[in-house]
């Protein structure tokens, strides 16, 4: 069983930053493939960014793609993200999670466990 714990969110101005990071616990993290989807107010939790085990391969959502940079430090156990140039439409609560094999890494039905989530909140 692996225990994710989100931390970092907040409120910041659009254009600002943000660095998010989830901590695990209880598992082998480094045989994780690990994601960060967000939801937002009324819509559907949505894929972000994920990092393979290795920390070899990155897969961005479009929307994100040049702002925002994932990466993992396996000694850690830690994930993180780092988000630039936010932008109002970047508000929701986002979630880390963990995914074993199997599946695609786009779809959260493919991620095994999950975190509590944090608010990420941009300001106009």
């Amino acid at each position: 069983q692996v225990q994710l714990v989100e931390s970092g969110g907040g409120l910041v101005q659009a254009g600002g930053s943000l660095r998010l990071s989830c901590a695990a616990s209880g598992g082998t993290f480094s045989s994780y493939g690990m994601g960060w989807f967000r939801q937002a107010p009324g819509k559907e939790r949505e894929f972000v960014v994920v990092i393979t085990w290795s920390g070899g391969s990155t897969y961005y959502a479009d929307s994100v793609k040049g702002r925002f940079t994932i990466s993992r430090d396996n000694a850690k156990n830690t994930v993180y993200l780092q988000m630039n140039s936010l932008k109002p439409e970047d508000t929701a609560v986002y979630y880390c999670a963990a995914k074993g094999s199997g599946g695609s890494y786009y779809y959260a039905f493919n991620y095994d466990y999950w975190g509590q989530g944090t608010q990420v909140t941009v300001s106009s």
